[in-house]
């Protein structure tokens, strides 16, 4: 059975989507089957694997019915990866999606019938604590947190970890952080430094050793539709998100007993 790992921050701007992109990439070309569900209505993971946000039917028109998962999968440029694309009508989910059943579980619900055709579900979810995240957060089995290497990165963390808190208390008590990485790194910087050290201080052990570093290459990858394993993979952004997946396969492998 796959397993499916929500990466999570309400603040945005931390490489949250370019995680996203980089890391089934990655995972797909070490022989992983992948599949990343664009749960943020900008749609920047879907335009950032090359496919169009123009779309009939995407990740909204399946939470809302009548359509699966199997109806709306789009190939990407990598092998094994597959992407369930954004579209506009995700805006209005968090208010349309109030009033329905089991509304905190319908992306858990649906993923339910595609879960055993992958090895990774990567869900990219909105930079917010909403109805979307929510549902982010309860079809995951564990979680990936990107933190940026800045002055604020630190602020709102305390409110993602405690909601986290509530909905294993009161949604899924399995749900559990795989860890923290650190993104935009730059090591010349010493506040970059200083927010390391915090993170340390807060999770310990959840702490992933690769960091990400800031790179020109990594922004620029998503304008042509491209992973950065695509568009530059000799570059530094893109050995840095070879050693996330190789350590991220490691620490999932193992937590799952492989």
């Amino acid at each position: 059975m796959g397993r499916i790992i929500s990466i999570v921050n309400q603040k945005g701007g931390v490489g949250k989507t370019t995680t996203s992109i980089n890391l089934g990439a990655y995972l797909s070309h070490f022989g992983k089957s992948v599949l990343l569900v664009d749960l943020d209505p900008q749609s920047n993971a879907t335009s950032g694997l090359g496919v169009s946000r123009d779309l009939d039917r995407g990740v909204y028109e399946v939470l809302a019915g009548p359509h699966s998962f199997k109806d709306v999968l789009a190939k990407t440029n990598h092998d094994n990866y597959l992407l369930a694309p954004s579209t506009s009508s995700l805006a209005g989910a968090n208010v349309e999606f109030v009033s329905l059943d089991r509304r905190e579980f319908r992306l858990y619900d649906n993923l339910l019938e595609v879960k055993n055709d992958f090895d990774y579900i990567i869900i990219d979810c909105p930079p917010s604590l909403g109805l979307l995240t929510l549902n982010g957060l309860t079809a995951a089995d564990q979680i990936l947190i990107p933190v940026q290497a800045e002055y604020f990165a630190l602020e709102g963390l305390g409110q993602l970890v405690e909601t986290i808190g509530l909905i294993k208390e009161n949604l899924k008590p399995e749900l559990d952080i795989l860890g923290v990485v650190l993104t935009m790194y730059d090591s010349r910087f010493k506040l970059a430094n200083d927010v390391l050290r915090e993170l340390y201080s807060y999770f310990s052990s959840k702490i992933f050793r690769s960091v990400i570093p800031r790179s020109v290459r990594l922004s620029e990858a998503p304008s042509y539709g491209q992973s950065i394993l695509q568009y530059n993979p000799k570059s530094k952004g893109a050995k840095a998100y070879e050693r996330l997946a190789r350590e991220f396969l490691h620490l999932t492998e193992n937590s799952y007993g492989n």
